[in-house]
Protein backbone atom coordinates (compact mmCIF):
# COMPACT_ATOMS: atom_id res chain seq x y z
CA UNK A 1 0.00 0.00 0.00
CA UNK A 2 1.62 3.46 -1.20
CA UNK A 3 1.46 6.29 1.34
CA UNK A 4 -1.90 7.97 -0.25
CA UNK A 5 -3.76 4.86 -0.04
CA UNK A 6 -2.81 4.89 3.86
CA UNK A 7 -3.91 8.39 4.19
CA UNK A 8 -7.09 7.37 2.67
CA UNK A 9 -7.96 4.06 3.86
CA UNK A 10 -7.60 6.09 7.14
CA UNK A 11 -9.64 8.84 6.65
CA UNK A 12 -6.57 11.08 6.53
CA UNK A 13 -6.46 12.55 3.07
CA UNK A 14 -8.00 15.65 2.09
CA UNK A 15 -6.41 17.30 -0.80
CA UNK A 16 -2.92 16.83 -3.10
CA UNK A 17 -1.93 19.31 -5.62
CA UNK A 18 -0.90 16.84 -8.11
CA UNK A 19 -1.60 13.14 -7.23
CA UNK A 20 -0.80 11.39 -10.12
CA UNK A 21 2.40 13.09 -9.89
CA UNK A 22 2.89 13.17 -6.60
CA UNK A 23 2.47 9.29 -6.13
CA UNK A 24 4.96 9.19 -9.20
CA UNK A 25 7.42 11.66 -7.21
CA UNK A 26 7.36 8.88 -3.89
CA UNK A 27 8.00 6.02 -5.40
CA UNK A 28 10.82 6.50 -7.53
CA UNK A 29 13.09 4.87 -5.23
CA UNK A 30 14.70 8.46 -4.02
CA UNK A 31 13.77 9.63 0.00
CA UNK A 32 11.73 12.65 -0.56
CA UNK A 33 12.63 15.20 2.19
CA UNK A 34 8.95 16.45 3.16
CA UNK A 35 8.14 19.37 5.64
CA UNK A 36 5.55 20.11 8.41
CA UNK A 37 5.27 23.60 10.33
CA UNK A 38 4.65 23.66 14.41
CA UNK A 39 3.62 26.78 15.62
CA UNK A 40 5.88 28.10 18.84
CA UNK A 41 2.74 29.14 20.71
CA UNK A 42 3.60 27.12 23.97
CA UNK A 43 6.37 24.90 25.07
CA UNK A 44 4.28 21.82 24.12
CA UNK A 45 2.34 20.86 21.28
CA UNK A 46 -0.80 19.40 22.00
CA UNK A 47 -3.40 15.98 20.74
CA UNK A 48 -4.30 18.67 18.00
CA UNK A 49 -0.74 18.68 16.66
CA UNK A 50 -0.25 15.21 17.64
CA UNK A 51 -2.01 13.94 14.03
CA UNK A 52 0.53 16.31 12.03
CA UNK A 53 3.61 14.57 13.97
CA UNK A 54 2.10 11.23 13.26
CA UNK A 55 1.69 12.38 9.63
CA UNK A 56 5.00 12.88 9.49
CA UNK A 57 6.12 9.04 11.03
CA UNK A 58 3.95 7.69 8.89
CA UNK A 59 5.91 9.16 5.58
CA UNK A 60 8.73 8.64 7.11
CA UNK A 61 7.92 4.50 7.79
CA UNK A 62 7.42 4.82 3.87
CA UNK A 63 10.70 5.88 3.56
CA UNK A 64 11.12 9.25 3.08
CA UNK A 65 12.94 12.08 5.30
CA UNK A 66 10.81 14.37 7.43
CA UNK A 67 11.83 18.19 8.12
CA UNK A 68 9.84 19.81 11.21
CA UNK A 69 9.54 23.59 11.07
CA UNK A 70 9.40 24.97 14.43
CA UNK A 71 8.31 28.28 13.96
CA UNK A 72 10.65 30.27 15.50
CA UNK A 73 10.24 33.31 12.98
CA UNK A 74 6.85 33.00 11.95
CA UNK A 75 5.62 32.83 15.67
CA UNK A 76 6.50 36.61 15.92
CA UNK A 77 3.53 37.19 13.16
CA UNK A 78 0.68 34.39 13.64
CA UNK A 79 -0.80 32.77 11.42
CA UNK A 80 -4.08 33.88 10.41
CA UNK A 81 -5.81 30.62 9.12
CA UNK A 82 -8.83 29.48 11.28
CA UNK A 83 -8.36 32.44 13.55
CA UNK A 84 -11.27 34.47 14.05
CA UNK A 85 -8.98 37.28 15.49
CA UNK A 86 -5.40 38.12 16.02
CA UNK A 87 -3.26 36.58 18.54
CA UNK A 88 -1.30 37.75 21.08
CA UNK A 89 2.27 37.98 19.92
CA UNK A 90 4.71 36.44 21.92
CA UNK A 91 8.30 38.00 23.50
CA UNK A 92 11.40 36.70 21.72
CA UNK A 93 12.22 34.68 25.23
CA UNK A 94 9.23 33.26 25.13
CA UNK A 95 9.23 31.62 21.85
CA UNK A 96 12.66 30.50 22.46
CA UNK A 97 12.08 28.44 25.34
CA UNK A 98 8.49 27.40 23.54
CA UNK A 99 10.47 26.62 20.16
CA UNK A 100 13.14 24.12 22.72
CA UNK A 101 10.31 22.69 24.20
CA UNK A 102 8.65 21.76 21.04
CA UNK A 103 11.98 20.29 19.30
CA UNK A 104 12.89 18.20 22.32
CA UNK A 105 9.24 16.81 21.99
CA UNK A 106 9.38 16.31 18.38
CA UNK A 107 12.71 14.41 18.43
CA UNK A 108 11.03 11.65 20.90
CA UNK A 109 8.64 10.83 17.93
CA UNK A 110 10.45 10.93 15.10
CA UNK A 111 13.55 9.20 13.71
CA UNK A 112 16.46 11.39 14.33
CA UNK A 113 20.06 11.29 12.98
CA UNK A 114 21.94 11.65 9.80
CA UNK A 115 20.59 9.29 7.53
CA UNK A 116 18.93 9.94 3.64
CA UNK A 117 15.54 9.19 5.70
CA UNK A 118 16.30 10.47 9.32
CA UNK A 119 14.75 13.75 10.63
CA UNK A 120 15.85 16.93 11.01
CA UNK A 121 14.11 19.79 13.40
CA UNK A 122 15.36 23.35 11.83
CA UNK A 123 13.48 26.59 13.53
CA UNK A 124 12.52 29.51 10.58
CA UNK A 125 13.91 32.05 12.95
CA UNK A 126 17.20 31.15 11.81
CA UNK A 127 17.02 32.20 7.90
CA UNK A 128 13.80 34.81 8.12
CA UNK A 129 15.83 37.06 10.80
CA UNK A 130 18.98 37.68 8.65
CA UNK A 131 16.46 38.92 5.69
CA UNK A 132 16.40 42.37 5.28
CA UNK A 133 12.60 44.31 4.92
CA UNK A 134 13.52 45.79 1.27
CA UNK A 135 15.23 42.79 0.11
CA UNK A 136 12.38 40.43 1.15
CA UNK A 137 9.75 42.78 -0.94
CA UNK A 138 12.01 42.91 -3.88
CA UNK A 139 13.17 39.69 -4.22
CA UNK A 140 10.06 38.06 -2.46
CA UNK A 141 6.62 40.38 -2.48
CA UNK A 142 7.03 41.24 -5.97
CA UNK A 143 6.22 37.46 -6.72
CA UNK A 144 2.62 38.13 -4.77
CA UNK A 145 -0.56 39.26 -6.24
CA UNK A 146 -2.49 41.20 -3.59
CA UNK A 147 -5.92 40.03 -5.62
CA UNK A 148 -5.04 36.69 -4.73
CA UNK A 149 -3.85 36.64 -1.63
CA UNK A 150 -7.21 38.42 -0.44
CA UNK A 151 -8.73 35.36 -2.13
CA UNK A 152 -7.31 33.41 0.25
CA UNK A 153 -10.01 31.54 2.39
CA UNK A 154 -7.94 32.42 5.69
CA UNK A 155 -7.83 36.02 4.89
CA UNK A 156 -11.68 36.13 3.34
CA UNK A 157 -13.07 35.22 6.55
CA UNK A 158 -11.48 37.43 8.28
CA UNK A 159 -11.88 40.43 6.09
CA UNK A 160 -15.73 39.75 6.39
CA UNK A 161 -15.33 40.29 9.81
CA UNK A 162 -15.14 44.29 10.05
CA UNK A 163 -14.60 44.17 13.55
CA UNK A 164 -11.96 42.01 13.71
CA UNK A 165 -10.15 42.44 10.11
CA UNK A 166 -6.79 41.59 9.65
CA UNK A 167 -3.48 43.11 10.29
CA UNK A 168 -1.04 43.72 7.99
CA UNK A 169 1.29 41.44 9.89
CA UNK A 170 -1.21 38.34 9.61
CA UNK A 171 -1.54 39.63 6.22
CA UNK A 172 1.81 39.43 5.69
CA UNK A 173 2.08 35.50 6.94
CA UNK A 174 1.52 33.66 3.69
CA UNK A 175 4.70 35.07 2.24
CA UNK A 176 6.78 34.04 4.90
CA UNK A 177 5.58 30.58 4.80
CA UNK A 178 5.95 30.27 1.03
CA UNK A 179 9.49 31.52 1.73
CA UNK A 180 10.17 28.74 4.27
CA UNK A 181 8.79 26.52 1.71
CA UNK A 182 11.74 28.30 -0.75
CA UNK A 183 14.30 27.99 1.39
CA UNK A 184 14.14 24.41 2.72
CA UNK A 185 13.50 23.71 -1.23
CA UNK A 186 16.65 25.32 -2.10
CA UNK A 187 18.77 24.20 1.64
CA UNK A 188 17.42 20.63 1.98
CA UNK A 189 16.15 19.62 -1.48
CA UNK A 190 12.14 19.66 0.26
CA UNK A 191 9.73 18.71 -2.07
CA UNK A 192 6.46 18.47 -0.57
CA UNK A 193 4.66 20.07 2.36
CA UNK A 194 1.91 18.90 4.26
CA UNK A 195 -0.70 20.29 6.94
CA UNK A 196 -4.22 20.88 7.82
CA UNK A 197 -6.79 21.80 5.30
CA UNK A 198 -6.30 25.40 6.64
CA UNK A 199 -3.22 25.36 5.34
CA UNK A 200 -4.09 24.72 1.90
CA UNK A 201 -3.70 29.07 0.66
CA UNK A 202 0.03 28.91 2.68
CA UNK A 203 1.08 25.60 0.56
CA UNK A 204 -0.12 26.70 -2.71
CA UNK A 205 1.37 29.62 -2.36
CA UNK A 206 4.54 28.28 -1.50
CA UNK A 207 4.52 26.20 -4.45
CA UNK A 208 3.86 28.66 -6.42
CA UNK A 209 6.67 30.78 -5.52
CA UNK A 210 9.10 27.87 -6.09
CA UNK A 211 7.88 27.32 -9.39
CA UNK A 212 7.90 30.97 -10.39
CA UNK A 213 11.86 31.54 -8.43
CA UNK A 214 13.17 27.98 -9.07
CA UNK A 215 11.44 27.11 -12.47
CA UNK A 216 10.38 23.43 -10.71
CA UNK A 217 7.51 21.53 -9.58
CA UNK A 218 6.72 20.72 -6.06
CA UNK A 219 3.61 19.30 -4.26
CA UNK A 220 1.50 19.27 -0.87
CA UNK A 221 -1.08 17.15 0.64
CA UNK A 222 -3.69 18.18 3.68
CA UNK A 223 -5.56 16.10 5.82
CA UNK A 224 -8.79 17.28 7.38
CA UNK A 225 -9.08 19.18 9.78
CA UNK A 226 -10.33 16.65 13.29
CA UNK A 227 -13.76 17.48 14.90
CA UNK A 228 -15.77 15.38 16.88
CA UNK A 229 -19.51 13.74 15.59
CA UNK A 230 -20.78 16.23 17.66
CA UNK A 231 -19.18 18.74 15.42
CA UNK A 232 -17.02 20.44 18.36
CA UNK A 233 -13.24 20.80 17.91
CA UNK A 234 -11.18 17.87 18.39
CA UNK A 235 -8.61 18.19 21.68
CA UNK A 236 -10.37 20.55 23.59
CA UNK A 237 -12.13 19.89 27.35
CA UNK A 238 -13.60 21.25 30.06
CA UNK A 239 -10.53 21.79 31.38
CA UNK A 240 -8.21 23.30 28.52
CA UNK A 241 -6.37 21.87 26.27
CA UNK A 242 -4.88 18.49 26.27
CA UNK A 243 -0.99 18.81 26.01
CA UNK A 244 1.62 16.48 25.34
CA UNK A 245 3.90 17.42 28.22
CA UNK A 246 3.11 15.33 31.19
CA UNK A 247 3.95 18.19 33.68
CA UNK A 248 1.34 19.86 31.45
CA UNK A 249 -1.42 17.44 31.36
CA UNK A 250 -0.72 14.24 33.49
CA UNK A 251 -0.69 10.93 32.08
CA UNK A 252 -4.16 9.95 33.85
CA UNK A 253 -5.57 13.11 32.77
CA UNK A 254 -3.82 12.20 29.27
CA UNK A 255 -5.41 8.25 29.10
CA UNK A 256 -8.58 9.74 30.55
CA UNK A 257 -9.28 12.29 27.62
CA UNK A 258 -9.06 9.18 25.40
CA UNK A 259 -10.49 6.62 27.38
CA UNK A 260 -13.82 9.05 27.37
CA UNK A 261 -14.10 9.02 23.67
CA UNK A 262 -17.66 9.29 22.47
CA UNK A 263 -18.68 6.00 20.69
CA UNK A 264 -19.45 7.83 17.51
CA UNK A 265 -16.16 8.77 17.13
CA UNK A 266 -13.65 5.81 18.65
CA UNK A 267 -13.48 4.04 15.20
CA UNK A 268 -11.98 7.46 13.34
CA UNK A 269 -9.65 8.22 15.87
CA UNK A 270 -8.56 4.56 16.08
CA UNK A 271 -7.97 4.73 12.43
CA UNK A 272 -6.01 8.19 12.78
CA UNK A 273 -3.97 8.37 15.29
CA UNK A 274 -3.19 4.39 15.58
CA UNK A 275 -0.79 2.64 13.76
CA UNK A 276 -2.70 -0.93 14.34
CA UNK A 277 -3.74 -2.87 11.42
CA UNK A 278 -7.22 -1.74 10.11
CA UNK A 279 -8.04 -5.57 10.75
CA UNK A 280 -7.69 -5.41 14.60
CA UNK A 281 -9.26 -1.93 14.18
CA UNK A 282 -12.12 -3.83 12.10
CA UNK A 283 -12.81 -6.27 15.60
CA UNK A 284 -13.08 -3.54 17.56
CA UNK A 285 -15.52 -1.39 15.75
CA UNK A 286 -17.19 -5.07 15.67
CA UNK A 287 -16.63 -5.74 19.81
CA UNK A 288 -17.81 -2.11 19.76
CA UNK A 289 -21.50 -3.55 18.19
CA UNK A 290 -21.78 -6.99 20.36
CA UNK A 291 -20.40 -5.07 23.80
CA UNK A 292 -20.92 -1.14 23.72
CA UNK A 293 -20.81 -1.10 27.56
CA UNK A 294 -17.53 -2.39 27.65
CA UNK A 295 -15.90 0.36 25.92
CA UNK A 296 -13.34 -2.00 24.67
CA UNK A 297 -12.01 0.36 21.26
CA UNK A 298 -12.28 3.25 23.97
CA UNK A 299 -9.77 1.71 26.56
CA UNK A 300 -7.93 0.54 23.48
CA UNK A 301 -7.09 4.20 21.99
CA UNK A 302 -6.29 5.40 25.32
CA UNK A 303 -3.73 2.94 25.73
CA UNK A 304 -2.24 2.89 22.70
CA UNK A 305 -2.05 7.06 22.66
CA UNK A 306 -0.68 7.50 26.28
CA UNK A 307 1.99 4.64 25.38
CA UNK A 308 2.44 6.58 22.62
CA UNK A 309 2.91 9.76 24.43
CA UNK A 310 4.28 8.65 27.85
CA UNK A 311 5.68 5.20 27.50
CA UNK A 312 5.20 1.88 29.62
CA UNK A 313 5.63 3.60 32.64
CA UNK A 314 3.34 6.45 31.73
CA UNK A 315 0.52 3.89 30.78
CA UNK A 316 1.04 1.73 33.76
CA UNK A 317 0.82 5.31 36.17
CA UNK A 318 -2.62 6.59 34.34
CA UNK A 319 -4.17 2.65 34.55
CA UNK A 320 -3.71 2.29 38.49
CA UNK A 321 -4.87 5.53 39.03
CA UNK A 322 -7.61 4.86 36.83
CA UNK A 323 -8.08 1.71 38.94
CA UNK A 324 -8.20 3.93 42.20
CA UNK A 325 -12.31 4.72 41.74
CA UNK A 326 -12.97 1.46 41.38
CA UNK A 327 -11.22 0.16 44.48
CA UNK A 328 -7.73 -0.27 43.64
CA UNK A 329 -4.40 0.18 45.42
CA UNK A 330 -4.36 3.98 46.50
CA UNK A 331 -0.65 3.55 48.07
CA UNK A 332 1.42 3.74 44.60
CA UNK A 333 -0.11 7.19 43.64
CA UNK A 334 1.26 10.40 43.92
CA UNK A 335 -0.64 13.75 45.66
CA UNK A 336 -0.72 15.21 41.99
CA UNK A 337 -2.47 11.45 40.74
CA UNK A 338 -4.43 11.46 43.94
CA UNK A 339 -5.96 14.80 43.48
CA UNK A 340 -6.49 14.16 39.90
CA UNK A 341 -8.66 10.82 40.06
CA UNK A 342 -10.70 12.41 42.94
CA UNK A 343 -10.63 16.38 41.49
CA UNK A 344 -14.63 15.66 40.88
CA UNK A 345 -15.65 13.87 44.24
CA UNK A 346 -16.48 15.88 47.31
CA UNK A 347 -13.65 16.75 49.40
CA UNK A 348 -13.33 18.36 52.89
CA UNK A 349 -10.34 19.84 54.65
CA UNK A 350 -8.41 19.46 57.96
CA UNK A 351 -6.12 21.08 59.47
CA UNK A 352 -2.63 19.28 60.25
CA UNK A 353 -2.23 20.25 63.66
CA UNK A 354 -5.43 18.53 64.43
CA UNK A 355 -4.94 15.08 62.65
CA UNK A 356 -1.58 15.10 64.54
CA UNK A 357 -3.33 15.08 67.59
CA UNK A 358 -5.45 12.40 66.30
CA UNK A 359 -8.79 12.78 65.16
CA UNK A 360 -11.28 9.98 66.23
CA UNK A 361 -12.87 8.90 62.96
CA UNK A 362 -16.24 8.72 63.73
CA UNK A 363 -15.72 12.85 64.58
CA UNK A 364 -14.54 13.34 60.67
CA UNK A 365 -17.32 11.20 59.72
CA UNK A 366 -19.68 13.19 60.64
CA UNK A 367 -18.09 16.71 60.44
CA UNK A 368 -17.05 16.14 57.28
CA UNK A 369 -20.50 15.76 55.99
CA UNK A 370 -20.00 12.29 54.52
CA UNK A 371 -22.38 10.52 56.73
CA UNK A 372 -25.58 12.33 58.72
CA UNK A 373 -24.34 11.50 62.00
CA UNK A 374 -21.88 9.15 64.20
CA UNK A 375 -24.70 7.14 64.88
CA UNK A 376 -25.13 6.26 60.98
CA UNK A 377 -21.53 6.11 61.21
CA UNK A 378 -21.58 3.33 63.29
CA UNK A 379 -23.84 1.53 61.40
CA UNK A 380 -22.21 1.85 58.14
CA UNK A 381 -19.06 0.59 59.61
CA UNK A 382 -20.68 -2.07 61.37
CA UNK A 383 -22.58 -3.49 58.24
CA UNK A 384 -18.75 -3.67 56.41
CA UNK A 385 -19.31 -1.33 53.82
CA UNK A 386 -16.80 1.64 55.15
CA UNK A 387 -13.44 2.41 53.10
CA UNK A 388 -10.16 4.22 53.74
CA UNK A 389 -7.70 4.34 51.51
CA UNK A 390 -9.94 1.86 49.60
CA UNK A 391 -9.44 -0.74 52.78
CA UNK A 392 -12.09 -1.76 54.63
CA UNK A 393 -12.38 -0.64 57.97
CA UNK A 394 -14.35 -2.28 60.81
CA UNK A 395 -12.97 -0.41 64.19
CA UNK A 396 -15.55 1.90 65.40
CA UNK A 397 -12.94 3.33 67.62
CA UNK A 398 -10.00 4.02 65.22
CA UNK A 399 -8.15 7.56 65.74
CA UNK A 400 -6.80 9.03 62.49
CA UNK A 401 -3.22 10.19 62.22
CA UNK A 402 -0.63 11.58 60.52
CA UNK A 403 0.18 7.62 59.41
CA UNK A 404 -3.51 7.15 57.58
CA UNK A 405 -2.30 10.26 54.85
CA UNK A 406 -2.04 9.21 51.48
CA UNK A 407 1.57 10.79 49.80
CA UNK A 408 1.57 12.98 53.14
CA UNK A 409 -1.66 14.72 51.57
CA UNK A 410 -4.82 12.68 51.45
CA UNK A 411 -7.05 10.43 52.68
CA UNK A 412 -9.99 9.03 50.95
CA UNK A 413 -13.26 7.95 52.37
CA UNK A 414 -15.49 5.27 50.38
CA UNK A 415 -19.11 3.59 51.31
CA UNK A 416 -20.12 1.01 49.32
CA UNK A 417 -18.93 0.82 45.26
CA UNK A 418 -18.89 4.60 44.58
CA UNK A 419 -19.59 7.04 47.02
CA UNK A 420 -16.24 8.98 47.57
CA UNK A 421 -14.96 11.99 49.63
CA UNK A 422 -11.59 12.91 49.44
CA UNK A 423 -10.11 14.55 52.84
CA UNK A 424 -7.56 17.01 52.45
CA UNK A 425 -4.36 18.70 55.07
CA UNK A 426 -4.02 22.16 55.30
Amino acid sequence: MNFIEELKERELFYASTDEEKLLEHLGDGTPVSFYIGFDPTADSLHVGSLLQILLMVRLQNHGHRPIAVVGGGTGMIGDPSGKSAERKLLDEESLKANVAGIEKQLAGFLRMGDGPTDAKVVNNYDWLSKMGYIEFLRDIGKFFSVNSMIAKESVKNRLSNREQGISYTEFSYMLLQSYDYLHLFRSEGCTLQMGGSDQWGNITTGIDLIRRMEGQGAHGITIPLLTTASGTKFGKTEAGTVWLDADRTSPYQFYQFWVRTEDADVIKLLKNFTFLPMEEISLLEKALIEQPGARIPAKKLAEELTRMVHGEEGLTAALNASKALFGGDLSSLSARELAECFEDVPSHSIELSALEAGIPLLTLLADSGFVASKGEARRLIKQGGFYVNNQQEQDQEMVLTPATLLAGRFMVFRAGKKRYMLIKTT
